[in-house]
């Protein structure tokens, strides 16, 4: 069931109306919760945890901030306000994909306990800002839900390919081998493997495949590429415009200062 009593901390006001002047503030309280994230995690970052950074009580922070959910909310919103874009897109679509692939990343590899988050449906000022920009660089008249696909795909492929170079670094650090040494020390197997005949695409992938021999930025702007060329695909092209599609049926229209009909949920 829906929590209807739920108030987004976004309608929150920063300060109570009444009672003492606050010590601190929300922007305190996110800011030594994203320090200790970047450093430890996320799940050290407990009201605890952040407390004793800043010198005060636990409780007190439930003052300024209701609840962990809230918290995590904010800390998503104050990372995603790094990545600094256009106040509007340019007209080329590719180039706006591009640039915000590239902040998108850069801000990951910064944060790399944001990766799952950022599609929390919080709504902070910051995340709001990037879904106009990505959407509004997507939007060539095609349904909306079209332009929800693309951009989905885009932060989908970013977020992967992100985890993926994660993945390789904290192996590295874990065994101190590289990719090649990896490469190196199972090639008696792989070989063995080539030699069964019994996996083509496998064998492909070992004879043919460039992208395990190129950098981490080349390989995730050689799948960047990939990408947008799949998003093409939905997007019109200046010979062939689609027109906008009808609106979806709706309820029907009242006039200015009728009270709307109560859900049946």
């Amino acid at each position: 069931m829906a929590d209807t009593d739920h108030v987004n901390i976004w309608m929150l006001p920063e300060r109570p109306p009444r009672g003492p002047r606050p010590a601190y503030s929300r922007a305190q309280i996110t800011e030594a919760a994203v320090r200790i994230a970047d450093a430890e995690g996320l799940d050290a970052a407990s009201m605890r945890r952040i407390a004793a950074e800043i010198g005060t009580g636990a409780m007190s922070l439930y003052r300024y901030v209701p609840s962990r959910s809230d918290l995590i909310e904010l800390m998503v919103d104050r990372v995603l306000g790094e990545m600094e874009l256009p106040e509007r897109p340019s007209g080329d679509w590719r180039a706006d994909v591009t640039l915000l692939a590239g902040r998108q990343r850069a801000m990951l590899l910064r944060h790399p306990w944001m990766l799952g988050l950022r599609r929390r449906p919080g709504f902070g000022p910051n995340q709001l800002r990037l879904i106009e920009f990505g959407c509004r660089a997507l939007d060539f008249g095609q349904p909306i839900d079209d332009i929800l696909a693309a951009y989905t795909m885009l932060s989908g492929y970013v977020e992967q390919a992100v985890a993926d170079q994660l993945t390789g670094i904290e192996e590295h650090n874990r065994t101190g081998l590289s990719r090649e040494d990896v490469m190196a020390r199972n090639s008696a197997y792989v070989n063995h493997i080539l030699a069964s005949g019994e996996y083509p695409m496998f064998s492909r992938i070992i004879r043919d495949a460039v992208q395990m021999h190129m950098s981490d930025d080349q390989r995730f702007h050689y799948g960047l590429d990939r990408v947008m060329t799949c998003m093409a695909a939905i997007i019109p092209s200046d010979e062939h415009p689609r027109p906008r599609p009808p609106p979806p049926p709706g309820p029907v229209p009242r006039s200015r200062g009728e009270t709307p009909p109560l859900s049946a949920s």
